[in-house]
Parts: structure tokens; C-alpha cells; sequence
């Protein structure tokens, strides 16, 4: 098992759980997060100055996936959260040792 640790923008999160749910995956936890990336913030234009803004509001979604699911997981979140500009995000992928599900006590791969 993996799990995927996206970070994406706040107006992509309804397509990219759309998309994961076309894909079989409902559960799924979100966090809202700030972050920079490369760009440091933004400067933006005010009424007398410019102000800089370090960090930008961002969305976190994790998704726990079976190894054979990761190419197709990464390019659906990759596809539907893609702009083109900076500050699209990025996707992570970690080991996932083992799961249990509280309520059964189910370990492993059933758990997803």
C-alpha cells in the first residue's frame, strides 16, 4: 500500500475528488494547509503599495491506494488539479507498512 499526499490548489479539490471517486476511491482525508513553493509567495498590488504574501492557501488530500493503483491515482490527481502556472502543487508517495481499521479490527489491504 501507498499513500498519496497531494497538494493542490483550493478550486481544484472538487474535480480531483471527482475524479478519485470515478476511480473507486471514496475515502479520503483533506487538511487545509499554506505552503510555498520555489516562487516564495506572492507580491501582489495594493491601493498605496505592493505587499507580499509568503504563504498561500493550499489544499492537502491524502489517499491510501494498493501499489498497482498509484500510476493511475497520480495521474488523475496530477490531470484534473493542472493549470499550468506556478503554484499547482505537488504530489507525494509514501510506504504504507500496514492499515487497521478501528471499528473490525481488519488489517491489511481491507482496510482501504
Amino acid at each position: 500500500m501507498k499513500k498519496v499526499e497531494a497538494i493542490i490548489r483550493e478550486e481544484k479539490l472538487r474535480a480531483v475528488i471527482g475524479g478519485l471517486e470515478e476511480n473507486g476511491y471514496f475515502g479520503l482525508t483533506i487538511t487545509e494547509v499554506s505552503g510555498r513553493g520555489r516562487q516564495k509567495g506572492l507580491t501582489l498590488q495594493g491601493r498605496a503599495r505592493e505587499y507580499k504574501v509568503d504563504l498561500l492557501p493550499k489544499v492537502k488530500v491524502e489517499v491510501v491506494v494498493m501499489d498497482s493503483d498509484v500510476p493511475l491515482i497520480i495521474n488523475t490527481i496530477a490531470r484534473l488539479s493542472r493549470t499550468g502556472e506556478i503554484g499547482d502543487g505537488k504530489i507525494f508517495i509514501i510506504p504504507v507498512e500496514d492499515a487497521v481499521r478501528i471499528r473490525t479490527g481488519e488489517v491489511g489491504v481491507n482496510t482501504i
